[in-house]
């Protein structure tokens, strides 16, 4: 993939990331959980837990797992008691996987094919980026994204999918996985909402909602 970054700032930012979830998430209050969100299948809760779990899922295939150990264990519940604790939990622990030497080189058996480290981190970080706003919409809070963060991944959408069989972007993918990319603005809509709508959510409404980001489970 051409994202030419360093290993450092491709953590950076996917903590960067994490954190944005994490400030949306700490808004959830009690009588929350249940609520919808632009993923129609997942509530609140439900979000979160694709959340904290496929961030263990990718600290997993770093550490040995197979594409098939990852989707086993994505409904096994990751966040018991304390939600909050477990995603804060669980972005630390894939950030440091992948600051570890090497792990950008490696190549993982993802689920929707081999990729490097680098790929899976810059598919990770996506994801976050995606589902921030997911969370954010569904519980009526502020949902203005980092514009650092749109922009990278708006600006990197191909090289971060680019040999996966299905992307979120392709209106010819099977849309197995991935909600298909709604008609585009005009181009001089606000980015923001230029690429939810390349992801399949639309910005104006809760719904139609989107896919997940990952292609990893639907949403």
């Amino acid at each position: 993939m051409d994202v030419n970054d360093s290993s450092e700032a491709l953590v950076e930012r996917y903590l960067l990331a994490g954190a944005e979830f994490e400030q949306r998430l700490r808004a959830v209050r009690a009588g929350q959980w249940a609520w919808p969100t632009p993923c129609t299948e997942w509530n609140v809760r439900d979000l979160v837990h694709h959340m904290t779990r496929g961030n263990l899922g990718y600290t997993g295939l770093l550490n040995g797992d197979t594409g098939e150990d990852f989707l086993r264990r994505r409904d096994a519940d990751a966040l018991g008691d304390d939600p909050v604790g477990a995603y804060v939990r669980s972005v630390r622990d894939c950030a440091n996987a992948f600051a570890r030497p090497g792990a950008f080189e490696r190549v993982l058996d993802y689920p929707l094919g081999r990729v490097t480290g680098r790929q899976a981190l810059a598919v990770r970080t996506t994801d976050s980026v995606i589902h921030t706003w997911d969370l954010a919409r569904a519980l009526g809070v502020d949902d203005r994204l980092r514009p650092d963060l749109v922009e990278w991944v708006d600006g990197h959408v191909e090289a971060i999918y680019a040999g996966l069989p299905e992307t979120p972007t392709a209106t010819e993918t099977t849309h197995r996985f991935f909600a298909p990319p709604l008609p585009p603005l005009r181009h001089d809509a606000a980015r923001q909402d230029r690429l939810l709508r390349r992801m399949g959510r639309d910005p104006d409404g809760l719904g139609p909602g989107g896919e997940d980001a990952t292609g990893l489970g639907r949403a």
